[in-house]
């Protein structure tokens, strides 16, 4: 029998920087994640594309993201982590260079297809091989802390990022920058990165991929559209189908001797409780985001790129908490610092509950602020319990299920708390006297739509339009922002109460007292060429 109280390796300096060679797709990726909303309006004009086109080019992204993580991550702990990167990372090159050339809206929804396909190999590896890279614990969360900064600052620097593009060049260039990127990938990792991978993993079983994209594909769907057009019957009739294929799936991974998706992981309290929290602080996050950036430019008048400077803050703040969270962890126990980043989170949801749709922007970027800093130790800490909880050579598929409670979460918040949103709206707007049939609709349906038909009414019309819309609004805001503050706190409880038996990470059983459930294959690791 091994030596189990022997002490993990630490890691060198070719494990730091092959950090930061990691953390270039994780960047690229989250970038993407908000940058083509801005770009939108362009690709609108340049491509002639019609509103549900130019709703299927955003959406796309994300579905195949969602649809393919699992799967993804299952194939690297089968073929090699570092190899489904390499081959994920010359795919997105590829994607982004049609997505780039595309000249039809049609063009741009398959590439953009493609480029989910080839996104959602990107981070489940990086992931999977953070965790190899890093043995000892405290590394491991320092690494992991590193990897959600740079993931959060992504999607805070998009809009900045896309406005500058779309400044200089065309809507092509949001695409074009990932290709430089990728290539230096390709060139680099190689030789930083090591292999892992299961070497007692079976076939990969296709029936359970097609029942995994028959799960989540229809179920993201049905969240997209419960959040753009309310309970239609097309979005709970995809919904509906979506959990009934996904009880198939559950039931042939309980009868498969290699399942796609390894149900012992859940038998682990810490995994579960853990990916229940990232999902529902997703979707407090999703929500929170939707409405802050419109009212950033709606409500204050700010235009994409000042609304996205105002959002650096938060990101800083986050940079903060995550990177200081493992080392605070080290000698606190996790559930306590997890549970006071929730409660600083709370605290800016329920300033947010306080806006009064005036011009400054204080009060929102103090509130966001702390919203974003306070889900700082949850994603740093909580990613690195899952994967920490989990056998290591079952870490692509720990890592892949972490992402996909994110990417559920997100769209979670954005349809449930959207939707919530609107009927706040809609049921508080006083659309003034004296408009037509098309300006009254529009100023009922939604601020985003009242301020596309204000552009076409008188200038007294228009401003009444506007502050009605605009009141309406910042009701919602208050809503939702007071609701996710009573949830926070909730899960911040929750988490106290079910994790506080977690040691802290710098004991030696580090991530934790409860044993995740293991094979009895061990992983392969093969070093990188020049290394033996």
């Amino acid at each position: 029998m091994s030596d189990t109280t022997a002490a993990p390796a630490r890691a060198g300096s070719r494990q730091w920087i092959g950090l930061g060679v990691l953390a270039l797709p994780t960047l690229l990726a989250s970038i993407d994640i908000s940058v083509l909303n801005l770009a939108a309006p362009h690709i609108s004009s340049d491509l002639d594309a019609s509103g549900n086109e130019l709703l299927w080019i955003i959406d796309i992204y994300a579905f195949m993201i969602a649809g393919f993580l699992v799967t993804m991550g299952t194939l690297g702990d089968r073929i090699g982590r570092r190899r489904l990167l390499l081959i994920g990372s010359a795919l997105f090159g590829i994607a982004s260079v049609l997505a780039a050339l595309a000249t039809s809206p049609e063009a741009l929804i398959a590439a953009r297809a493609f480029l989910g396909l080839a996104g959602a190999t990107l981070m489940p590896s990086t992931l999977a091989l953070i965790s190899g890279m890093f043995e000892d614990p405290r590394e491991r969360g320092v690494a992991i802390a590193v990897w959600a900064t740079v993931f959060s600052v992504g999607i805070a620097l998009g809009p900045i990022v896309g406005g500058a593009l779309l400044q200089s060049f065309g809507w092509a260039s949001v695409f074009l920058m990932a290709v430089p990127v990728m290539l230096v990938l390709l060139v680099l990792a190689p030789f930083l990165l090591p292999e892992f991978k299961d070497p007692g993993a079976g076939r990969l079983d296709l029936f359970s991929v097609v029942l995994s994209l028959g799960t989540l594909l229809p179920i993201v769907y049905g969240l997209k559209e419960l959040a753009r057009g309310g309970a239609s019957s097309g979005a709970l009739a995809a919904l509906v189908a979506g959990l009934i294929v996904g009880v198939a799936f559950v039931l042939r991974q309980r009868v498969l001797d290699d399942p796609l998706l390894d149900l012992g992981l859940f038998r682990n309290r810490s995994f579960s409780v853990l990916l229940v929290a990232m999902l529902m602080t997703m979707v407090v996050a999703g929500g929170t985001y939707l409405f802050v950036t419109q009212y950033l430019q709606l409500v204050t008048g700010q235009t994409p790129l000042a609304a996205g400077l105002w959002l650096l803050p938060g990101a800083l703040l986050l940079i903060v908490t995550s990177m200081s969270a493992p080392g605070l962890a080290a000698s606190v126990r996790p559930a306590y610092v997890v549970a006071g980043g929730l409660v600083l989170s709370a605290v800016g949801h329920a300033l947010l509950a306080f806006v009064d749709g005036s011009t400054s922007v204080t009060l929102t970027v103090v509130a966001f602020t702390l919203i974003l800093g306070g889900g700082g130790p949850l994603i740093a800490l909580g990613t690195d319990l899952i994967l920490a909880s989990a056998p290591a050579e079952r870490a692509g598929s720990a890592s892949a299920l972490s992402e996909t409670s994110t990417e559920l979460g997100t769209a979670l918040g954005v349809a449930v708390l959207g939707s919530l949103g609107a009927f706040v709206y809609r049921n508080s707007v006083a659309v003034p006297e004296g408009l037509d049939a098309s300006a009254t609709a529009a100023t009922e349906d939604s601020l985003a739509a009242a301020s596309v038909a204000a552009e076409q009414l008188p200038e007294s019309g228009a401003a009444a339009a506007m502050e009605a819309a605009q009141a309406a609004f910042t009701s919602a805001v208050t809503v939702v922002g007071g609701l996710n503050a009573a949830l926070s706190v909730v899960l911040a409880l929750l988490i106290v109460a079910f994790l506080r038996h977690l040691a802290p990470m710098g004991d030696d059983q580090g991530a934790g007292e409860e044993p995740a459930p293991a094979p009895e294959s061990v992983p392969s690791h093969t070093s990188p060429p020049g290394t033996e």
